[in-house]
């Protein structure tokens, strides 16, 4: 039963991620490095979060329930505006590096467009987020012991999945939505990728009621889902060709011949 748990809550977790990656990226050994990069540059705001938060906890009164609860609040806050940071810095990198192959190449178009980039790194900070979100989590689920033999709920190891499922895809639709924002200069949108990605993990705070944090979470993924799509250029119309197949730039753009 644990191997299910397992196997189950590791497929919810990062099945769509993975499908995404080797449908769109694997083949594309550019896609694959801004991706690796993507996830880097995560990595680094982790840790410089981490290492404010613990510096923060030791010199705290470890004995006060609520400053150790608003130094968690204080951890939370700081890790959301430093991968924010980062991906600012990221989008300003990746432009530099942009007009550098522009340069060296002999086409006359960059080689991979800044909405590509938007997508592949939005990915790979989710990707890492959620390797970091869930895989404590899954180690503990393989066993021993039985979730809710003590009263608590037996939902935890199926909510946390679907929660770092959301946590991937929104990090895709916030670099997208967020790459675009600073390409057309519209901070609001910066300030409104910014303020979802707080609310989103002030959410956490709720479990373990954990239907208070994964519905509104699922509600705010559908529409920056819908954002990040009319963001990259797609329309109801597009839509339609390429769910009918009828996309003729579509089908040319993903032609291979045998």
């Amino acid at each position: 039963m644990t191997a299910a748990v397992f196997f189950g809550c590791t497929f919810i977790a990062f099945g769509p991620a993975i499908a995404l990656f080797l449908f769109t990226i694997a083949r594309e050994p550019l896609r694959v490095i801004f991706l690796i990069a993507g996830a880097f540059f995560w990595l680094v705001s982790l840790l410089l979060s981490s290492l404010v938060w613990f510096i923060s906890v030791q010199i705290s009164n470890k004995d006060s329930a609520a400053q150790q609860k608003g130094l968690l609040i204080f951890g939370v806050v700081l890790s959301v505006l430093l991968q924010e940071t980062f991906r600012f810095a990221y989008y300003k990198l990746l432009k530099k590096a942009n007009e550098g192959l522009l340069a060296l190449s002999q086409e006359e178009t960059m080689p991979i467009s800044i909405r590509q980039l938007a997508y592949v790194s939005g990915l790979g900070f989710g990707f890492m987020s959620g390797a970091f979100s869930v895989v404590n989590i899954l180690a503990d689920s393989v066993g021993p012991g039985t979730v809710g033999i003590h009263g608590d709920s037996q939902h935890y190891f199926l909510s946390s999945a679907f929660m770092t499922m959301a946590i991937i895809l929104l990090h895709m639709f916030w670099g997208v939505v967020f790459f675009d924002a600073c390409e057309k200069q519209r901070w609001w949108a910066v300030a409104a990728v910014v303020i979802s990605h707080l609310l989103v993990s002030c959410l956490t705070f709720q479990n373990p009621d954990y239907v208070a944090s994964l519905i509104p979470t699922y509600v705010i993924l559908f529409l920056m889902g819908v954002w990040a799509f009319y963001s990259a250029g797609g329309s109801l119309r597009n839509l339609k060709l390429c769910l009918t197949c009828k996309d003729k730039d579509f089908l040319l753009a993903n032609h291979r011949s045998r």
